[in-house]
């Protein structure tokens, strides 16, 4: 009685298993990603690995630009500013590391880290501030470089944040690790989500954390509008459409007197919305 062969050791985890459920390769991307949704409905995998795993053979196939935040929608700081100026726009941020800029956006001098910065006033606190005490150097990568291997190099040179620029040399945006890897693991909590089940954080009396899930129903209902559920259940639905495209965070679109940011967002979906109700509403 002879034996069964090994599988050959050269093929990859999914060329093994596609051979297991079909006795045949994938010839391209398309037909691996349907050999995976064929295991979940086997149960194979679970959703939220089959979701993972989409996720990693996307951001194989993504580049920088694909999920930069733009430029134009960068908390920076300036080092010309004084820390009493500068410091409101750190403290309301919360964000962890700022782009440090000479004359314009355009320039990125360094890099501060707000915990950096906790600790120099801390010990400082009768001194002058000194940008240079604290500013880090910036990493730069190209807007074409593969997310894959972006998150190689965050991963060996344990870095978290890089400038990205254009064919020019010029900063065109930023993108850290966290973006990177909520291409895989999908979005990750932050301080703008939700601890219950409300749809609807209220902030201040013209400013809103909104989940993009909320019917719009519910949401005309809250705000006395009338925007139409005709063509789409959710506030997030009409958003994309309003945008005319899935938005990337940072993105935003205003409709009337209320201004709305994509605060998180992934390839797949918007999940936060910040509303800020720039006027009165009738």
């Amino acid at each position: 009685m002879s034996e069964d062969k090994p599988l050959n050791p050269s093929l990859s985890w999914i060329g093994r298993m596609s051979k297991v459920l079909t006795g045949d390769e994938p010839r391209d991307m398309d037909q691996i990603i349907q050999i995976l949704r064929d295991a979940q409905k086997r149960y194979l995998l679970g959703p939220d690995a089959l979701s993972m795993i989409e996720g990693a053979i996307q951001v194989s196939e993504m580049q920088v630009r694909d999920i930069m935040i733009p430029r134009a929608q960068m908390v920076v700081v300036s080092r010309d500013e004084p820390l009493e100026e500068f410091l409101p726009t750190i403290i309301e941020s919360a964000h962890s590391r700022f782009p440090v800029i000479a004359d314009d956006k355009i320039e990125v001098i360094g890099v501060l880290l707000a915990k950096d910065l906790l600790a120099y006033c801390a010990k400082n606190k009768d001194s002058d501030f000194d940008f240079h005490d604290l500013i880090r150097p910036p990493v730069f990568v190209p807007e074409s470089k593969r997310l894959n291997v972006l998150l190689r190099e965050f991963k060996e040179k344990r870095n978290h944040i890089a400038i990205v620029v254009d064919e020019y040399g010029a900063a065109s945006g930023l993108i850290t690790i966290e973006d990177v890897i909520e291409q895989i693991v999908g979005d990750i909590e932050d301080e703008h989500d939700f601890d219950d089940d409300s749809m609807i954080l209220e902030l201040n009396e013209s400013e809103f954390t909104i989940k993009a899930t909320t019917p719009i129903e519910d949401f005309n209902e809250h705000f006395n509008t009338d925007f139409k559920d005709d063509d789409f259940d959710t506030i997030g639905g009409l958003i994309i459409n309003k945008i005319g495209h899935l938005p990337k965070r940072g993105e935003f679109v205003s409709i009337g007197s209320m201004h709305f940011d994509v605060v998180s967002a992934d390839n797949r979906r918007i999940h936060i919305l910040k509303l800020t109700i720039v006027a009165s509403i009738d």
